[in-house]
């Protein structure tokens, strides 16, 4: 494995096998939501989904953006500065049924947090999961506990990552089965740069910093 590749795994990467894989336990033929798809954590969250055999719904802000998630897997694409994804989940779905397996999708992966959180939670069928490992767009959310109970829907939180998710991620990589999505490379001097593109949200995936 090369070093750029290896850089990607401890934080993003492993946070993404421990939320999908350890934690969350998606499953084949699970429709799955997931916010900010465009990022480290959600570029490798697509490719996890697409491993198991999941229908994958990617959120993104600009066309090529969602062209590229198209390419890792993604089975739908949604601009959310364009389209409600609430209403886009009804209209292709159905409504979630309070007493039925019916409507809505398995789970959302949700780390944004914010204006997106009750809307998360609408779209969920019942027993669905919400994953999440952070709120990048705001940790104390309004929320809507109505939805929690009617629906019996699971929160679920990821910390970080643990040895054996590590593990999980060199052996897929050695295997061919992911890639860690790199989108540019910077000298160390260059840093302050490397953490603009990331706050601007220039940037498909991860950035590499070398020495």
């Amino acid at each position: 494995m090369s070093y750029d590749a290896a850089a990607c795994l401890p934080v993003a990467y492993g946070t993404a096998v421990r939320m999908m894989h350890t934690i969350g336990q998606v499953q084949r033929g699970d429709k799955v939501l997931i916010l900010g798809a465009s990022g480290g954590v959600g570029t490798c969250c697509v490719q996890l989904g697409r491993m198991a055999g999941t229908e994958i719904i990617a959120c993104a802000s600009s066309d090529a953006k969602l062209a590229r998630l198209k390419d890792l897997g993604a089975a739908h694409l949604l601009d959310y500065t364009k389209q409600d994804f609430v209403k886009w989940v009804y209209e292709t779905f159905g409504k979630p049924h309070r007493r039925k397996l019916a409507g809505g999708v398995d789970v959302v992966v949700n780390f944004t947090g914010g204006d997106t959180w009750v809307p998360s939670l609408r779209v969920l069928h019942r027993g669905g999961k919400v994953l999440t490992c952070g709120a990048t767009a705001g940790f104390d959310p309004k929320e809507d506990l109505r939805y929690i109970w009617t629906f019996e829907l699971k929160i679920l939180g990821s910390n970080g990552w643990m040895r054996e998710d590590l593990d999980t991620l060199i052996a897929t990589i050695r295997a061919g089965q992911l890639t860690p999505v790199i989108d540019r490379e910077l000298p160390l001097e260059e840093v302050n740069e490397a953490f603009r593109l990331l706050e601007d949200r220039e940037v498909f995936g991860k950035v590499v910093v070398r020495p």
